[in-house]
């Protein structure tokens, strides 16, 4: 039985390298093709999809994948869901998370990968009970990181957490790239000792070390590795498609996907990709290995954002100082992994303390609301010290943070019932309800001049009288 591969090029892979700007017109054509690979899944939604589709290109992500599945006939698509966090930024409600799980199911996902920031496995749990309820295949998450407080033994007891709680797979989420090759194998490994359930990796080409650390997984008996077709690959995308296929052809891994098939593919993001180099919206930066990311533990995406914070400011020189800042901030609040949202809290946070010139004289609800233990328990304990320094004698939370939320949902519909055009409407307001109601405002107007555009048109053809 040969390694299956999840093709990321539909969400991941543009998320990382052009900052989620793919439009689904530019999808759609190609879409026939890549369902005839024979790959594990397509992931082509969650993660920023939701939130760009909406804000930066006047689409409906909802039409967005009512329209990928209509054109994939065989393959499972996938997506990429903060555990109740959903893919907005804060934590919703157990209504609303049961809710977004039903319609994304409805609407033709079948694989939902589920994780939670700080690795708090209680804030995954309701969201893979809701998938295991509406027949989908929960994926349950780990964020791979490296701290004191991260070991071997801790991942391996996430696994086995995750298993007991209804995971069909366990994932490995490597976002920053730091899962080196040997430190893939002995945990690779170790989880197939513990857990009887398939194990996928996931890795960003950051570091350089992507494709040499999927080869030592697959040794140590990886079921399934996230890759992305070459053109948009590499950089702070996931090691290429082709080269993994090709590297484990004619060995007990093989996949059994045709090159020939893939090589069209590529050629047709070869196109694209030229486009958004000559629009700007591709940067070579990302493009390259960024060994900042081994020494500083910090994602590429993160790198980009701290850069652009910095020329708001007009304080790029700064930008060393920020970078060796990270690491204490993140020991601070309690070594949490560096993805969405703890990597924009992190970053920005030492943001502040190196342009204030004093550490934590500024600091955002955000990092108030992590301390505070909003978004759940951190891993390793956060001192009295800095708990003082930053909500004073606010008393942390310590239950799971969405047991403090009441049913939103019925709330929500009131709210925006104005809008509603289909029942997914009330979810997309929930998620960012500003971004949200412009789309809706948007749509509405697009609809009115359709509509003026055809009755003038009926008249000239059919003149009144």
């Amino acid at each position: 039985m040969g390694v299956k591969i999840t093709e990321t090029v539909l969400r991941d892979a543009h998320q990382s390298l052009i900052a989620t700007r793919m439009t689904t017109d530019e999808m759609l054509p190609v879409v026939e093709k890549l369902d005839q690979v024979g790959y594990q899944s397509l992931e082509c939604w969650g993660g920023a999809t939701f939130d760009s589709c909406l804000r930066f290109l006047n689409e409906d992500p909802w039409e967005r994948l009512r329209k990928i599945r209509d054109k994939a006939k065989n393959t499972k698509l996938q997506m990429l869901l903060r555990g109740q966090n959903l893919v907005g930024y804060k934590h919703y409600a157990d209504d609303v998370v049961d809710y977004f799980v039903r319609k994304s199911i409805a609407n033709g996902i079948d694989i939902i990968r589920i994780f939670d920031a700080l690795n708090d496995l209680r804030n995954v749990e309701r969201a893979i009970k809701a998938c295991k309820s509406e027949g989908g295949h929960a994926q349950g998450c780990f964020s791979y990181t490296i701290s004191p407080y991260h070991s071997l033994e801790k991942f391996v007891e996430d696994a086995r957490t995750l298993v007991e709680m209804g995971a069909d797979s366990v994932c490995i989420k490597d976002m920053a790239g730091l899962l080196l090759p040997y430190q893939a194998y002995e945990l690779v490994k170790a989880l197939k000792e513990n857990v009887k359930v398939p194990i996928q990796v996931h890795t960003h080409y950051t570091s350089g070390a992507g494709s040499m650390t999927y080869l030592k997984a697959i040794e140590a008996g990886a079921d399934v590795i996230d890759c992305a077709i070459s053109p948009m690959a590499m950089g702070t995308s996931q090691p290429p498609t082709e080269s993994m296929v090709a590297s484990l052809k004619d060995t007990p891994y093989d996949t059994g996907y045709d090159l020939k098939l893939l090589t069209e593919i590529a050629e047709y993001f070869s196109h694209l990709k030229l486009k958004y180099l000559e629009g700007g919206q591709l940067n070579s930066k990302v493009m390259g290995v960024d060994v900042n990311a081994l020494i500083y533990q910090v994602p590429g995406g993160m790198l980009s954002n701290l850069v652009s914070q910095l020329k708001q400011a007009g304080k790029e020189d700064l930008f060393m100082d920020v970078l060796k800042e990270i690491p204490r901030v993140r020991e601070d609040l309690g070594y949490p992994p560096l993805v969405t949202p703890t990597s924009q809290i992190v970053g920005t946070q030492a943001v502040m303390n190196v342009i204030s010139g004093e550490r934590y004289k500024m600091v955002p609800k955000e990092t108030k609301a992590l301390v505070r233990g909003e978004y759940g328990r951190t891993p390793a304990p956060i001192s009295e010290e800095i708990v003082r320094k930053i909500i004073g004698d606010e008393e942390p939370i310590t239950c799971r943070p969405a047991d403090l939320i009441p049913n939103e949902l019925d709330r929500i519909k009131a709210e925006m019932a104005e809008y509603m055009e289909q029942e997914e409407d009330v979810l997309t307001y929930a998620m960012y309800p500003q971004v949200a109601q412009k789309f809706f405002e948007y749509r509405r107007a697009q609809k009115y001049r359709i509509d003026t555009d055809m009755v003038s048109y009926e008249y000239k053809i059919h003149p009144l009288g």
